[in-house]
């Protein structure tokens, strides 16, 4: 998965950006948790990452 259908699977589970110093910094409702992002769209993830930022966000793989 890219980065750029990450944030759109973010946005569609109601997480939101919150900052953007070297890395976008998200909010999700569903978990209560800031986290960082990628900032290079077209970049594919690694897997340990994707699925790391996926259990922050509160969102099933």
């Amino acid at each position: 998965m890219k980065y750029s259908e990450l944030e759109k699977k973010l946005r569609k589970a109601g997480c939101y950006l919150v900052g953007n110093n070297d890395h976008p910094i998200w909010f999700s409702p569903i978990t209560g948790l800031r986290f960082q992002t990628g900032h290079h769209k077209s970049e594919e993830i690694k897997k340990g990452t994707l699925e790391k930022i996926l259990k922050m966000a509160g969102i099933k793989h």
